[in-house]
């Protein structure tokens, strides 16, 4: 195959891309779509693999295995030296949870498949998938698996097509997948966005603009037509954000600026052929490799927005090394025999890193790993799960747990909230029993069925319906205490890792409006009032939502060296986003005499509600509490037992 010219405007098409990619991560409100660089990058990747083959094939010289090895050594070896330098300052560094998660992702980014991993996980732009220190690498996977399974095809369709057919077939699949592209943006947005059908388009549309070249361009026309296509660009980068359904319709913005700077072919434009950015574009790969776990590592630290003047530079330097020692290394392709295959470099660095990242995964508790200090912690601050603790699931009788020894004291209705506390109830009622009648998910509202995607859930109103009848037959006088997470039936979820949120009957895909939330108020008060016909009735006030996880913050603030930082939200925040649920809970009182129990000063001062207290943590993730916990604000129950 014949040596192909060095294009100065792809290079410095990815110096545009990669500048902007960087940019978006550290400081996002400055360029809030510079995330659409990756896309530029699909429509180079296209580009420059239709080239290879189609010149393969024109000269009868086209080689699987040779296009495979190549691709290979252009990708992992900085791939393998990222995920090497990860997992090793996480073996000091990260919480068992934490490091955890990045082993699985270590391996998941090695063998390329991350991005079904990622998308089965959370969106791209959510809180939680920015502490994921490989997050990047489903780029590349969706990339790898263009480059097997579009040469493959080719290769398959070159049997029976003739190569004008051949380019035909490949514009007929541009439009399909643009179309499935569209659909599933709006259908299923996080799997969208991660995985190769929904972006194969923008890839194939780099390759159209090599097969179908623009013919008989002046060089005023060519100029214009780049004018054109860097400003789509410079469009896409401003006016597109994290809000914006992506990849859609609206991906053609950038992806077709790409194309026109393409088809223009400028080799001495003033906007892509000039030192700095063809500078960047040669490292820009391993400059994409090692920005964003400097991104993360700014979260991380909570380095704030000034971390963006250490990180990016930082980036640029790290990219500059690993280009200039790691992808210029030189691994030569092997010849296809079975002894070349097994010694083959890339494979080799492949299988490495695959076992290291499964024996990090082993050793995530490991005494080698953690101080005495963190391990100690860790034996006093874990609680999975509460001893006799019982998991409701509603079959037409009711899920019973006795708490405490003697006479029947009271019954815990509620949600996974009331779970969290009944034992530590029972344990404080003085030689009295608590019956828990709590059930995950289920919000005490008279037939009220939940709805999760799409699916008949767990039978919550039947549930509580027949909770009332038991109360007033079986159970009359006995004290009931309504424990509930009231805000996500208002509002929905909003800790790190809150995907989408559960739904109700009557309740659209759309943002839960006032017309539902006043159902769900009347609900909750009508269902409470009608306890209290029979029986004495308290609820207590919302546990406050520390949207973080408490006990895997603490974790990270031991390892890090800060001993003093509490886990914490603002009064303020806490105010905010239970006013509602506040009011609902006076109405119950003011129309029924429910009693109220609030257990926020035992967990708030005048400025925060904590998570922690004295270096114990109160909380089993960010919303529930421990044991600990659970018993920290027993005191605010005394006036039932009093």
């Amino acid at each position: 195959m014949s040596i192909v010219q060095f294009r100065t405007d792809i290079n410095g098409l990815r110096a545009i891309a990669v500048l902007a990619v960087v940019l978006f991560h550290f400081a996002p409100e400055l360029l809030p779509g510079g995330f659409a660089g990756v896309d530029i990058f699909f429509v180079i990747s296209g580009f420059l693999m239709t080239r290879i083959i189609f010149n393969g094939f024109d000269k009868n010289t086209f080689s699987l295995g040779t296009f495979y090895k190549a691709r290979a050594n252009r990708i992992i070896p900085a791939l393998a030296m990222l995920c090497l330098t990860t997992l090793a300052i996480g073996w000091f560094y990260l919480t068992p949870a934490d490091y955890k998660t990045l082993s699985n992702d270590t391996l998941n980014s090695i063998v390329f498949i991350s991005n079904f991993f990622y998308g089965g996980d959370a969106g791209y732009f959510d809180a939680t998938s920015k502490e994921r220190w490989l997050l990047h690498t489903w780029s590349l996977s969706a990339e790898w698996q263009f480059y097997i399974i579009y040469p493959l095809i080719l290769v398959c369709l070159k049997k029976v097509f003739s190569l004008s057919q051949l380019k035909i077939t490949i514009l007929i699949g541009t439009i399909i997948s643009l179309i499935y592209s569209v659909y599933s943006t709006y259908q299923t947005p996080e799997l969208a966005y991660y995985l190769l059908p929904s972006r194969a388009w923008e890839m194939m549309l780099g390759g159209i603009a090599f097969l179908f070249p623009l013919q008989y361009l002046n060089s005023k026309n060519k100029a214009r037509l780049e004018i054109i296509g860097i400003s789509l660009i410079v469009i896409a980068y401003l006016f597109i954000s994290k809000n914006t359904p992506w990849p859609g319709y609206l991906a053609l913005i950038p992806v077709l600026g790409t194309f026109c700077i393409l088809q223009a072919n400028r080799q001495h434009s003033i906007f892509t052929d000039n030192p700095i950015f063809q500078k960047i574009g040669l490292w820009s790969y391993s400059i994409y490799l090692w920005h964003w776990p400097l991104s993360v590592l700014g979260i991380y630290l909570s380095l704030g927005t000034n971390w963006l003047y250490i990180g990016a530079p930082l980036s640029i330097l790290l990219g500059f090394l690993s280009y200039r020692y790691i992808e210029q290394s030189n691994v030569n392709p092997a010849n296809l025999n079975l002894k070349n295959i097994l010694l083959y470099k890339p494979l080799l660095m492949v299988f490495g890193i695959a076992i290291l990242a499964g024996l990090a995964k082993e050793h995530i508790y490991s005494h080698y790993r953690l101080s005495d200090k963190l391990i100690s912690f860790m034996q006093t601050s874990t609680y999975e799960g509460k001893p006799g603790r019982c998991n409701g699931h509603w079959n037409k009788k009711m899920p019973e747990c006795v708490y405490g020894e003697g006479e029947l004291g009271a019954i815990v209705i509620g949600d996974s909230h009331a779970s969290a506390i009944v034992s530590a109830i029972g344990r404080a009622m003085p030689n009295q029993s608590v019956l828990d009648w709590s059930m995950k998910m289920c919000p005490t509202i008279d037939g009220l069925y939940e709805i999760s995607r799409g699916m008949k859930g767990t039978g919550c109103g039947d549930f509580v319906n027949y909770a009332l009848k038991e109360a007033k037959e079986k159970y009359k006088n006995v004290p009931i205490i309504i424990v509930n997470r009231t805000s996500q039936s208002l509002y929905g979820r909003n800790e790190k890792t809150a995907t989408k949120p559960k739904r109700f009957v009557g309740e659209t895909f759309s943002e839960r409006n006032d017309a539902y939330r006043q159902s769900i108020t009347e609900g909750m008060i009508n269902t409470a009032c009608e306890f209290a016909k029979s029986n004495p009735v308290y609820v207590v006030r919302p546990t406050p939502e520390l949207i973080t996880n408490v006990y895997n913050q603490k974790m990270r603030d031991l390892m890090t060296g800060d001993t003093t930082k509490r886990v914490s939200i603002s009064l303020d925040d806490y105010q905010k986003r239970h006013q509602l649920a506040w009011q609902i809970q006076d109405k119950m009182a003011l129309k029924c005499g429910v009693k109220i129990i609030d257990p926020t000063p035992y967990l708030c001062d005048d400025k925060a509600c904590y998570g922690d207290y004295i270096g114990t943590v109160l909380y089993s993730d960010d919303d529930h509490l421990n044991e600990e916990g659970g018993q920290y604000i027993m005191p605010a129950f005394k006036q039932i037992w009093d």
